[in-house]
């Protein structure tokens, strides 16, 4: 089965894609959201730098979902960053051994796209609405490894039945 595995910085779109695969029949699961569940609003309910030792449980226990997921023939989509390489071959192992077919699905966009798409989202309260300033996407921009070509990768064209035809025509292949 199908994991795609979106890889993107904050303001790509990560989440707009994993909610039409969800509409299209895919198990979504997403790191920020339980995170928002479990914690609340990042920098206003907690503070920012007890980000990471939040998020670390709630990533293992999504990990232990997605297997059980795919072990079961369900098509799956991970709504989390994966920045560094060492991130995405770490599902991508996981998911081969629940006899899954991860694929990276890589969103780019340029620095002026991300600050207006940030811009709007800044406004909202939401679980997705993570504030980001202009210095922390610069920061992002500097720790985020864009997936390599070796990596299985489907660049978004920003056609979610597109991109759930070449996912399901990978499994088919």
């Amino acid at each position: 089965m199908p994991l795609a595995v979106l890889a993107g910085l904050t303001g790509s779109g990560k989440t707009t894609v994993a909610q039409a695969l969800a509409a299209r029949g895919f198990t979504r699961l997403s790191v920020d959201e339980e995170v928002h569940r479990l914690h609340g609003r990042y920098g206003v309910d907690y503070p920012e730098h007890t980000y990471f030792e939040r998020e670390r449980p709630v990533v293992e226990a999504i990990r232990q979902r997605f297997i059980k997921e795919l072990a079961a023939g369900n098509d799956v989509v991970l709504d989390h960053g994966l920045w560094r390489r060492r991130e995405r071959d770490a599902w991508r192992q996981a998911a081969r051994g629940a006899g899954g077919l991860p694929l990276v699905v890589y969103l780019p966009a340029d620095r002026d796209e991300l600050l207006r798409r940030l811009a709007e989202r800044n406004q909202r309260q939401d679980a997705n609405a993570l504030t980001v300033t202009p210095e922390a996407l610069t920061d992002f921009f500097a720790r985020f490894g864009p997936p390599a070509d070796d990596e299985d990768v489907i660049v978004y064209s920003g056609d979610p039945d597109l991109l759930v035809a070449t996912l399901r025509d990978a499994r088919q292949g």
